[in-house]
């Protein structure tokens, strides 16, 4: 494929200033990625092949992105059992809910909401004792970066503002619904947020679910049922609750970030990975949802 052709053609119309609108999420000190200007788009084949355009080798706050790896290693370590404690129904409320954990006493709608993260966290804590370390030991290895790191002033801005993060892991621990202490999976959840990855970086860390479970290694992480689930719950939940106009629009399972990234999936072909950090009101990037729907509309890739 021409993807010369088709990178001008998608940054032509994800073109921030042209898009206009959205906001930029301000916990982060970096202005580099904050700057709403900024634009980048990359796709890797099930080679590991990987190609880009615009700012894709810029590293960004990967916050919510963290939850689809979380997800992927406490499944590969613990099984189905995750699902007992964690939904696979889309929210349809905001991300960061309190009413719904509420009203559905405790279990996360699904794994992609604040609530569900958490869980995770906490699971993913108990299998290795150190969550975050474990998740940029994977991420390190899946992208090829060893240099790939948290941004510590991220990471402390997140815990001195994430009170409605906190609200969460209380009301989760009222319910009996965490095993370690909540400051820990706090701490745990704000680190992993922290990571900073590039298109480049992300659109090769995802590529297992494409591959059906299998590792940029060829060693197998998921079984194809698993690595299915994901998929069919990114695609219900990753972009929280533009999840229907997103599939709608792009037709790929996906995880979106307030961080401005997203990463979708195209099963059996690759991975693209896109990134603006001018934000919707439901917290996902208007120029990658923006280039994500003019691949998928000039390739005809898609899962539909």
């Amino acid at each position: 494929m021409d993807y010369q052709s088709l990178f001008e053609q998608i940054t032509r119309a994800a073109n921030p200033a042209a898009l206009g609108g959205g906001h930029v999420v301000g916990h982060t000190p970096a202005p580099t990625t904050t700057d709403p200007t900024r634009f980048g788009f990359a796709v890797a084949d099930l080679t590991a092949q990987v190609c880009g355009t615009g700012d894709w080798q810029v590293p960004f706050p990967i916050q919510s992105l963290s939850k689809l790896f979380t997800l992927a290693m406490v499944l590969a370590s613990d099984g189905d059992n995750i699902w007992s404690r964690v939904g696979k129904e889309p929210s349809g409320s905001p991300f960061n809910s309190l009413t719904q954990l509420e009203r559905d006493r405790g279990i996360p709608r699904n794994p992609f909401v604040n609530a569900g993260a958490l869980v995770l966290t906490d699971r993913l804590i108990s299998l290795t004792g150190h969550a975050c370390e474990a998740l940029r030991t994977f991420l390190r290895k899946e992208s090829g970066n060893p240099a790939l790191n948290f941004d510590m002033r991220i990471a402390r801005s997140e815990q001195r503002h994430g009170h409605r993060i906190s609200a969460l892991a209380h009301l989760l621990a009222d319910y009996g619904r965490l095993d370690n202490p909540v400051d820990t999976v706090l701490r745990h959840y704000f680190w992993q947020c922290s990571l900073t990855m590039s298109c480049h970086d992300l659109a090769l860390a995802a590529g297992f679910l494409a591959r059906h479970g299998l590792r940029a290694d060829h060693s197998r992480l998921l079984t194809c049922s698993e690595a299915k689930g994901i998929n069919a719950v990114m695609l219900m939940g990753g972009t929280y609750d533009a999840a229907g106009d997103f599939a709608h629009r792009v037709g790929l399972p996906a995880k979106g970030g307030v961080g401005g990234g997203i990463v979708a999936v195209i099963p059996g072909r690759g991975t693209l990975a896109a990134w603006g950090p001018a934000l919707d009101r439901h917290g996902n990037s208007i120029a990658a949802v923006t280039a994500l729907d003019t691949f998928t509309t000039h390739t005809g890739w898609s899962i539909f």
